[in-house]
């Protein structure tokens, strides 16, 4: 069979009361729809995608695929009003596919940008044996039917037959293009989803159902958003997978703190793997963060060097544990110029050498940065700080091809 997956991305998110589709918000240093067609482009199973959109984007998905170099992405579709309506587009974009009959398509939404790749396999593996393959996972509240619209309980059905649906949603072709025949002839037809349809208009087909998982959530209320960007940080939370040290053979790296701690085990370790590294610090060769011409002329001296720099990585910064009535004004001074107004400096006059680089530009953050824990009042909200910058910047330098990063090293021994 020939796999190919739709991503419905046809909503304008008028339940997140924004100016432009849900689809097109920015999480974790890209859009919502970017995140979820990378993981079709990247997943081996998947054949070939098409984009369903509403007529009024389709130029925004088009450059979307052009800057992403999305190959498998063959077709992008104008979608209708309605969900089903998008469903159809690709129905019949496929249905005249010399192919068609061995061709399975794979719903999903755009929503949905933590889709996992071991839920594709099983949907995919499903479908070897079933015409119609769902995705849900257990309800761990109570559901309640009511009797009317007075909110009248009917009845409570039992909770361990009951899930909560997710997409993907996959078809063999013929099928779902038969249901729907039958749904578009039926006068009192209402808006599903493609599963419903099948079960309501092929009552014969059996729809197998696959585990979800809870972190493939789907962004539709504002405090999604949130929830969203937390999920981003637990997925790439492991650092140790897929990490390719060689990669760093005859790249050019400077770090700012390199003289202990994280930064001078960065060092070491791009230096071990053929990197050219460079430390800096106050105490190493007086280079003061808090003074942008001083890490100026730090980066001046590796370029004039090296003739490019491909990373910079800053992991200056001042922890002080005590009470903040304790904490005397040059202390305060002192934190903050480092931690924050540092990591300023060392940007600004990081931009134009990984510009011409197309670099990465690394921050540290710290395992306080979501909460501040009592003591560590100016260190936890300078790293809280750290964060949201680098957000911020990411998205302002991302047509520059620059990268922007901050990592949470946890409770690190350095």
């Amino acid at each position: 069979m020939k796999n190919v997956a739709v991503i419905l991305a046809g909503g304008v998110g008028s339940r997140l009361g924004l100016n432009k589709p849900k689809q097109f918000l920015k999480v974790a240093g890209k859009t919502v729809m970017e995140h979820t067609i990378s993981v079709f482009q990247k997943h081996p199973r998947i054949d070939e995608i098409a984009i369903v959109m509403h007529q009024s984007y389709l130029t925004e998905a088009e450059a979307m695929v052009l800057k992403n170099k999305w190959t498998k992405v063959k077709k992008i579709l104008n979608g209708g009003n309605e969900r089903y309506e998008s469903s159809l587009s690709a129905i019949y974009a496929y249905e005249k596919e010399e192919e068609a009959d061995n061709i399975s398509l794979i719903f999903h939404d755009s929503v949905r940008p933590l889709v996992s790749g071991k839920i594709i396999d099983d949907v995919i593996d499903a479908l070897e044996k079933f015409d119609a393959v769902d995705v849900a996972i257990p309800s761990a509240d109570t559901i309640i039917e009511l009797q009317n619209e007075e909110n009248v309980i009917a009845r409570i059905p039992k909770r361990n037959l009951l899930r909560r649906g997710q997409t993907p949603q996959a078809f063999k072709l013929n099928v779902i293009k038969n249901a729907y025949t039958k749904a578009l002839q039926d006068p009192s037809f209402q808006t599903t989803d493609d599963c419903g349809i099948v079960v309501k208009y092929l009552p014969g087909t059996k729809v197998y159902v696959v585990d979800g998982e809870e972190r493939n959530t789907k962004l539709t209320y504002p405090e999604d958003v949130y929830l969203l960007d937390k999920l981003f940080q637990l997925k790439t939370a492991k650092l140790d997978e897929g990490i390719h040290l060689e990669q760093l053979e005859d790249k050019v790296l400077v770090v700012f703190g390199g003289n202990s701690g994280i930064g001078k085990d960065m060092v070491a370790t791009a230096n071990r793997y053929g990197a050219s590294a460079y430390a800096f610090s106050r105490s190493l060769n007086h280079v003061d963060v808090t003074d942008i011409v001083s890490v100026k002329k730090a980066l001046e001296q590796v370029y004039k060097k090296k003739g490019r720099i491909d990373y910079i990585v800053d992991t200056a910064a001042v922890l002080n544990k005590e009470p903040l009535m304790h904490v005397d004004q040059k202390l305060v001074d002192t934190i903050i110029d480092i931690n924050y107004k540092g990591m300023v400096n060392v940007s600004i006059a990081a931009h134009d050498y990984l510009a011409k680089s197309h670099g990465c530009l690394l921050h540290f953050t710290s395992s306080s940065y979501t909460m501040g824990r009592a003591f560590y009042c100016l260190y936890s909200s300078t790293k809280a700080a750290a964060v949201n910058f680098v957000q911020a910047l990411a998205e302002e330098w991302d047509s520059e091809h620059i990268r922007v990063n901050c990592i949470n090293p946890q409770r690190t021994h350095t």
